[in-house]
């Protein structure tokens, strides 16, 4: 029997196919035609979960008690964690029962906060290029997208001076991410105490997405929206154990600030989830614990990719700045190339994965992200093979 006269709500129907699930079907053509893929597509890091964090899941995991349901709100020990992470890193005091949700992952969190807030018509306001929940979130909620477009001639920050007042005016929720995704991009203090007048005078939510704030480099700190005075009472902020920790398919993120937006989520998540296995919770509490010799050498990791990767594309033609933070290098196309034809070109060409930049949204057409989740080998293997194909800026 067809199922045809079955129609996807019109939610499903607005979004683009997802590009990272685009890939993966063209790494597997790829695969089958025997391709030796070098994957710089996602944001997936390479190598192990440190050990003590897997030792910490192992011992939880044999604890019976830790086999039923997790409370909702996620245990008492792992927000008590997350709310000491914050004050060790940026002097940021939280209460543990009512500022700290755990998530399913960051992305999870930062889709259904749009599910919980927003309203069919509400304007959000969400700078372009972004990493996909930021909008795919409030269109599956129904809201009325208002893209903020970034340039490079602005070092990639939101010009708050450039949105027309009737705009903000009408505007309910302004999400946002610094150290930035898919741009790298990192914004000073005086951003964030800019956008923090903006919103309190305009009355917008803000969601701030935090998720590279370790992955810093050459002596930067990125600045925790939370220490701007005032912030708490207008924002969130969204944590992902994935990128620092390795822990990208243990599914474990946070969510922290403002405790009635908060409450909104857990209200939200009560009827669509139970929450975080227990174990994985008592290893992400591992995790937030490890010393600051293990951030060093991941910091170190990633400086020395970074550095290798652009010395690298200079050769070939490409002049990028040196990032600051997270773990991407945000590549212009070469001329008249756009993003998904160089990225299929460099696919079919080199067999190397990168991410189109218009699957962060029109402000990303003209430009690719290359992940530094290979080691410095694989990389100079991707680079010869650049070369050897003639790809070059």
């Amino acid at each position: 029997m067809s199922l045809n006269w079955i129609a996807p709500a019109q939610r499903i129907q607005k979004l683009p196919p997802y590009v990272f699930a685009r890939l993966d079907e063209l790494k597997a053509k790829a695969r089958e035609q025997g391709l030796d893929l070098i994957d710089l597509g996602m944001g997936n890091p390479d190598g192990a979960t440190p050990q003590p964090v897997v030792e910490a899941a192992i011992e939880a995991l044999q604890n019976q008690r830790n086999h039923g349901y997790p409370p909702f709100e996620g245990t008492a020990n792992f927000r008590r964690a997350i709310t000491n992470w914050y004050y060790r890193r940026y002097d940021v005091k939280l209460d543990p029962d009512s500022e700290a949700l755990p998530l399913l992952g960051s992305k999870e969190g930062l889709a259904h906060l749009a599910i919980a807030y927003i309203n069919p018509g509400d304007l959000v306001l969400v700078p372009t290029p972004a990493y996909p929940a930021h909008f795919r979130g409030p269109v599956i909620a129904g809201g009325q997208v208002h893209n903020l477009v970034l340039k490079p001639d602005n070092g990639w920050l939101i010009d708050l001076a450039s949105i027309p007042d009737e705009v903000a005016k009408k505007a309910k929720i302004l999400y946002f991410n610094y150290p930035s995704n898919p741009t790298a991009a990192t914004a000073p203090r005086e951003f964030f105490e800019e956008i923090v007048a903006f919103a309190r005078k305009y009355e917008i939510l803000l969601v701030h997405d935090l998720c590279y704030a370790e992955l810093a480099f050459d002596g930067y700190q990125p600045t925790s929206l939370l220490e701007i005075p005032g912030a708490k009472d207008i924002s969130v902020e969204f944590h992902t154990m994935s990128k620092t920790y390795n822990m990208a398919g243990w599914r474990v993120g946070f969510v922290v600030g403002n405790r009635h937006i908060i409450q909104g989520l857990r209200t939200l998540k009560t009827n669509l989830d139970y929450g975080i296995f227990a174990a994985l919770q008592t290893a992400a509490e591992t995790a937030l614990q490890l010393p600051d010799s293990y951030l060093q050498e991941v910091q170190q990791r990633y400086r020395t990719r970074r550095d290798f990767l652009i010395k690298g594309l200079a050769d070939l033609g490409w002049q990028i700045p040196k990032t600051k933070a997270t773990m991407y290098i945000w590549v212009p196309c070469p001329a008249k190339i756009g993003s998904t034809d160089f990225a299929l070109d460099v696919l079919q060409q080199t067999g190397v994965v990168v991410t189109p930049g218009n699957a962060f949204g029109v402000g990303g057409e003209g430009y690719v992200r290359i992940s530094l989740i290979a080691e410095c080998e694989r990389l100079g293997e991707a680079l010869h093979r650049f070369k050897q194909a003639g790809i070059h800026y």
